[in-house]
């Protein structure tokens, strides 16, 4: 079967590979969309970040070249020994976290900060680039009627979205601030929504993405190369009380606690290509808090719950379709040349 495969910084091939077997406790998916997430694009620009090269992954056993892709749905075609719940023609969304099960954080229930974390489709396993995956069944959860195949390859980034604002210290009513609307940052402006925040300032540099955070229901949509940005929620709100970076960018950060009240809180949603630095002392005057954020855990029910009533909605947030083909050409470089695209879809191969 066609597979798209990280073999380094701007080498990924579409070739074939063997279609996989489900072993016990695991379940075969026939893909049916996978979207390219931003850390996809890191581990294309930059890697290898979470792509184990050299040795294998603890948990997935595997080293590049990986099948990429993390952000997918499909329908199970084959159930391997013991996976009960489940049924061959299940439409399923994939909750592509590799957890140990016995570390600390995993004992507590907080999985996603397991000390081997790693994800199907960056760490190795049968990521969602490809005709067919196999993942253990835990990772698998059954998809609401209401929901097209194309909003099951928004529930992982909404997951991401949605667990940040559970996890920020936001209250119905209280001033919020995001930095960056790319796919993750828009997510979270709805996510901002849902939790009732009253006002949402975001900023980001392309207009495409501007109009669309307003469309999505932020107060503001701030161009940081045309205006000073700070200064302007500050003059808009006297400091929010949560502001969200994702962006990546090292310089955003200080920015973004800048932009925030006395004990307001900067939450850290980006994956980091490299250092960032601030002045402690913006944080200590004001007993401001910095929290980092990353992936999710047991929010897969709730985010298809909101979906169903029209949040994180595939027609606003999908851009464009590709097949696999076209990966490289029209989905990679596309978004690092384009900065207009959200969120860009790759129909599976047959």
């Amino acid at each position: 079967m066609k597979a798209a495969r990280w073999y380094g910084v701007k080498d990924i091939r579409v070739e074939d590979v063997a279609e996989p077997a489900p072993g016990p406790g695991e379940v075969k998916v026939k893909v049916a969309w996978t979207g390219i997430c931003g850390s996809d694009l890191h581990e294309y620009l930059a890697g290898p970040i979470f792509v184990p090269v050299g040795e294998d992954h603890p948990l997935s056993h595997d080293q590049a070249p990986i099948t990429m892709g993390h952000e997918f749905c499909g329908v199970v075609t084959e159930l391997g020994d013991g996976v009960t719940g489940l049924a061959p023609g299940d439409r399923v969304a994939i909750e592509p976290i590799f957890a140990c099960g016995s570390c600390p954080a995993c004992l507590e229930g907080k999985y996603n900060l397991c000390d081997q974390l790693g994800f199907v489709g960056l760490s190795g396993g049968h990521g969602g680039f490809a005709a067919h995956s196999v993942v253990p069944a835990r990772m698998v959860h059954k998809m609401p009627d209401a929901l097209s195949m194309e909003q099951g390859a928004l529930v992982e980034p909404a997951a991401v979205a949605l667990h940040a604002v559970r996890l920020s210290k936001i209250k119905a009513g209280d001033m919020a601030a995001v930095f960056g609307a790319g796919p993750i940052g828009l997510l979270v402006v709805e996510a901002l929504r849902v939790a009732g925040a009253a006002q949402i300032h975001v900023v980001e540099p392309s207009e495409v993405r501007r109009q669309k955070a307003l469309e999505l229901g932020a107060t503001s949509a701030i161009d940081p190369m045309s205006e000073d940005a700070v200064a302007a929620i500050r003059a808009a709100t006297g400091g929010v009380h949560v502001a969200f970076e994702v962006t990546g960018v090292p310089q955003v950060l200080p920015q973004c606690i800048d932009a925030t009240r006395h004990e307001g809180q900067t939450l850290i949603v980006s994956i980091w290509e490299g250092e960032a630095s601030f002045h402690p002392n913006t944080a200590v005057l004001k007993e401001r808090q910095l929290q980092g954020t990353i992936a999710y855990r047991n929010v897969y029910p709730a985010v298809m719950e909101l979906m169903t009533q029209g949040y994180f909605s595939a027609d606003k947030l999908v851009t464009k379709r590709i097949s696999i083909d076209a990966i490289v050409a029209e989905g990679f470089e596309a978004l690092v040349a384009e900065k207009s695209h959200v969120k860009i879809l790759v129909e599976a191969p047959d």
